[in-house]
């Protein structure tokens, strides 16, 4: 008898984990230090940006990395940032890491700069910076066609609901 052991209840496929004991992954995605991307990106989880990228960023926590390039704005809860940032950014919480490079304005509660970084712009304090994007407004945010299904193409047609 495949895909069942006796007693336990639980059910196998040929040396995987129990289908009890899987869980959803985390809400983490990256981009790559080879991929550019021109657009805006939203997202209710975790984002970190190797590559570049052009349009505006909305995540909870957002970290670009050293070497990654940034041009446009940056929305996030959390960001931490190694890279190269181009653009408004407006988050509850700002990290420079020593290797960062910022040019534009920084809208934030909290901010910390470590010594090497480089900061060119207006920083201005405030109490609540950013709504983080709750996942009904992310999932309204998804490109869909008029049958209800995702685009996932990056189609430029797309349907406000």
């Amino acid at each position: 008898m495949l895909g069942r052991s006796k007693g336990d209840g639980a059910n196998y496929d040929r040396g995987s984990l129990p289908v009890q004991q899987m869980t959803a992954a985390p809400e983490v995605s990256s981009i790559s230090s080879g991929l550019s991307i021109v657009g805006k990106i939203v997202g209710h989880g975790s984002l970190t940006i190797f590559g570049h990228v052009e349009g505006e960023v909305r995540a909870s926590t957002v970290v670009i990395a050293e070497g990654a390039q940034m041009e446009g704005d940056v929305v996030a809860e959390e960001l931490t940032i190694g890279g190269h940032v181009k653009g408004a950014i407006h988050a509850n919480r700002v990290k420079l890491n020593n290797t960062a490079v910022v040019e534009g304005d920084i809208f934030h509660r909290t901010l910390a700069i470590d010594e090497n970084a480089r900061f060119e712009g207006m920083s201005r304090r405030q109490e609540n910076t950013i709504d983080t994007p709750s996942r009904d407004q992310a999932k309204r945010l998804q490109p869909w066609v008029a049958d209800g299904n995702p685009k996932g193409n990056g189609a430029s047609d797309i349907v406000n609901p």
